[in-house]
C-alpha cells in the first residue's frame, strides 16, 4: 500500500506519496485537469502496482478531479476540512501551514486514522445528478428568499401600504402589480380596471375583480410619504429587485420539471414517493444528499449519524449531556425537517409519535427532529429492502394500544 496526499487548490495540486511505514516516496506540484491526473498517475505507477493498492486524502468529495481518482480505482477518502485542521494540530504547535506540509498531513492522516473517515461514495452518475438539479434548484429558492427580503425592507421605507396589500411578495400578482406601479404616486394611478388587466396578464384567471378591488384600496391607504426623489430612487430599485424575483420564479420552475424528469428515473425515486408527506422535490433533495451507494452506510445509525438528525452525548466524569448535532449537512437537514413535519399529516403512526414527544414536554422542534431521525431509520429500512413504505410495518414495534390507534386512524 502506498498513501497519497492531495492539497488541491484552483490551479494545481500539491501531492506527497509514503509508504507504510511513513518513508517520504515522492513529493511533487501538479497542475489541474488531464495533464496533473497523468502526471500523478504516473508519480505513483513506481510504486504500487494496482490501483486498489493507492489510497488517497484530499479535502473535498466532489468534482471532475476526485471524479477521475475514483473512476481509475484508487481508494479515496474526502477529509473534512476541520477535522484535518485539528490533526495538523497534533504534528505542529507553531502554527505554520503551507499546502506540501498540508499534503503531507493529508498523507499521513490515511495512512494511519483512515479507518475513521469516509471513503468516497461511490454513487451513480444518475443520483449525482439528481443531486446537482436538487442542490440548484433550493439554492435559487433561497436566492429568491434573499430578494424578496430586501424588497420587503425596502418597500418598509417609502411604500407601507403594498406591505399591508400583498401577503406574498413573491406572488405572480404582487410582482405584476409592483411593477406596473413601483410607488405610491404610480399606485394612486391604477384604476381597478387597469389593475385587472394586470392580474389577467399575469395569469390569475379567478376572482379577479374582488382581488383587483382590494388592491386599488390597499394601495390607495393613507400612509406617510417619502420625499419625491427618495420615491423615485426607491421605486426605481423596486423595479429592479421586481424583474430579479419574477426571473428567478421562471428558473425555479424550469428546474422544477428538470429536478423530476432526473428524480423519476432513479429506481429508488418509487421508495422515496411512498413516505408520507414526500414529494418530489424532497424525494429528490434526500436521494440527492444520503446517494444511492448501497455500502455508504452500514446500518441506520450510521445513515442516522450523516443526517445529523441523531443526538450527541458529551460526558466527562459526572456530568453527562445530550445535545443536538449543530454540525450537518444543512441541505439533507432542511429537506428531513420539512418531511417530518409533512408526515404529520399523512401519518398516524407519526402523528402519534409526535404527540407523544410533545406530552413528555419537548418542544415542537425538538419533537419534529426525534420524528426525523425515526424517519430516517424507517427509510434505511425500506432502501436496504427495496420495498415500499408500510404504515403497519414501520410503526408496529411501538405497544400494542399505539398499534390500535394507528389502525383506527388509518
Amino acid at each position: 500500500m502506498i498513501f497519497v496526499g492531495d492539497d488541491w487548490a484552483e490551479a494545481h495540486h500539491d501531492v506527497y506519496v509514503c509508504d507504510e511505514a511513513g518513508t517520504k516516496l515522492a513529493a511533487r506540484r501538479v497542475p489541474e485537469g488531464i495533464g496533473g491526473i497523468a502526471v500523478l498517475h504516473e508519480l505513483v505507477a513506481g510504486h504500487a502496482e494496482d490501483p486498489g493498492e493507492v489510497v488517497i486524502g484530499i479535502e473535498t468529495d466532489r468534482g471532475l478531479w476526485v471524479q477521475a481518482l475514483v473512476e481509475t480505482g484508487y481508494v479515496v477518502y474526502a477529509i473534512n476540512p476541520r477535522a484535518a485542521s485539528r490533526y495538523r494540530d497534533r504534528h505542529t504547535l507553531s502554527g505554520a501551514k503551507s499546502d506540501p506540509g498540508d499534503a503531507k498531513m493529508l498523507a499521513e492522516l490515511v495512512r494511519t486514522d483512515r479507518h475513521n473517515h469516509r471513503q468516497v461514495a461511490g454513487d451513480t452518475a444518475l443520483a449525482e445528478g439528481v443531486k446537482v438539479l436538487a442542490r440548484a434548484h433550493q439554492t435559487l429558492i433561497w436566492e429568491r428568499t434573499r430578494a424578496t427580503n430586501r424588497l420587503r425592507s425596502s418597500l418598509r421605507e417609502y411604500f407601507p401600504a403594498a406591505l399591508e396589500t400583498f401577503d406574498e411578495l413573491a406572488h405572480r400578482d404582487t410582482l405584476a402589480v409592483l411593477a406596473k406601479a413601483a410607488t405610491p404616486t404610480e399606485a394612486a394611478k391604477l384604476t381597478p380596471g387597469k389593475i385587472r388587466t394586470v392580474l389577467r396578464n399575469a395569469g390569475r384567471r379567478r376572482n379577479i375583480e374582488t382581488r383587483a378591488d382590494a388592491i386599488a384600496a390597499g394601495l390607495r391607504t393613507e400612509a406617510l410619504r417619502a420625499p419625491g426623489p427618495v420615491e423615485t430612487a426607491h421605486g426605481a430599485t423596486t423595479r429592479a429587485t421586481v424583474a430579479i424575483v419574477v426571473e428567478l420564479n421562471a428558473q425555479i420552475e424550469k428546474l422544477a420539471g428538470e429536478l423530476a424528469d432526473h428524480f423519476e428515473q432513479h429506481p429508488d425515486s418509487d421508495i422515496y414517493l411512498s413516505l408520507p408527506g414526500i414529494g418530489v422535490v424532497l424525494g429528490a433533495r434526500m436521494l440527492g444528499e444520503f446517494g444511492d451507494d448501497p455500502n455508504r452506510y452500514a446500518n441506520a445509525k450510521s445513515r442516522k449519524n450523516y443526517a445529523g438528525t441523531s443526538p450527541i452525548t458529551r460526558a466527562s466524569g459526572t456530568r453527562s449531556v445530550v445535545l443536538a448535532r449543530f454540525v450537518r449537512n444543512p441541505r439533507l437537514a432542511d429537506a428531513l425537517d420539512q418531511g417530518a413535519f409533512c408526515s404529520l399529516s399523512w401519518s398516524p403512526g407519526a402523528r402519534l409519535f409526535y404527540d407523544q414527544r410533545r406530552a413528555n414536554g419537548d418542544s415542537h422542534h425538538m419533537a419534529l427532529r426525534a420524528l426525523a431521525n425515526r424517519w430516517v431509520g424507517i427509510m434505511h429500512g425500506c432502501v436496504q429492502n427495496r420495498c415500499r413504505y408500510d404504515e403497519h410495518t414501520a410503526w408496529a414495534h411501538r405497544s400494542d394500544v399505539d398499534t390500535k390507534r394507528i389502525e383506527q386512524a388509518a
